[in-house]
């Protein structure tokens, strides 16, 4: 066992971890369930996460890996209004425009897309596409989650054709 010393979602974590516990585990075991395992081979997304603002697969990262990082879940995506948490704008932006429907795949996608407005702040609907490749929905077709995204950078949704 080793010590970990890590910042989630704002505050300091300290554990000891086995060599072998991937991130996605870590932040599981310690509660923070928002982060979904899914396919565990890094291919659907549903275990995204920020790494030092970057996103990442939770589930290709060995927890020790991210020592001394700062780490954002999708619980440290809420907003604080005095003691109160609330949604994110992209949160509210998905669940304003239908963007989940099951809901296992929301996470990661709400954690890429927040990784691309950073980056791209008023994105095509080609760049969200684009973007979102590496997060597998199997319910939805994507067309509310572009949506959605959309809506959250500001932009106008109504033009918004399904592909």
């Amino acid at each position: 066992m080793t010590m970990l010393t890590l910042k989630i979602n704002g505050e300091d974590k300290t554990a000891q971890v086995e060599g072998r516990t991937l991130l996605v585990d870590f932040l599981r075991d310690g509660g923070l369930t928002g982060t979904h395992v899914g396919c565990e081979t890094s291919q659907c997304g549903a275990c995204t996460v920020h790494l030092n603002g970057a996103p990442v697969k939770a589930c290709s990262v060995f927890a020790l890996e991210a020592e001394g990082a700062e780490i954002t879940t999708i619980e440290g995506m809420a907003t604080r209004n005095g003691d109160a948490l609330g949604l994110s704008s992209i949160q509210a932006a998905f669940k304003e425009h239908h963007g989940l429907q099951c809901g296992f795949c929301t996470p990661g996608m709400i954690m890429s897309a927040a990784a691309l407005l950073k980056e791209v702040p008023k994105p095509t609907v080609a760049q969200i596409r684009s973007h979102l490749e590496g997060n597998i929905c199997r319910c939805t077709g994507y067309h509310n989650i572009v949506k959605a995204i959309m809506a959250a950078s500001g932009q106008d949704v109504s033009d918004v054709a399904a592909e």
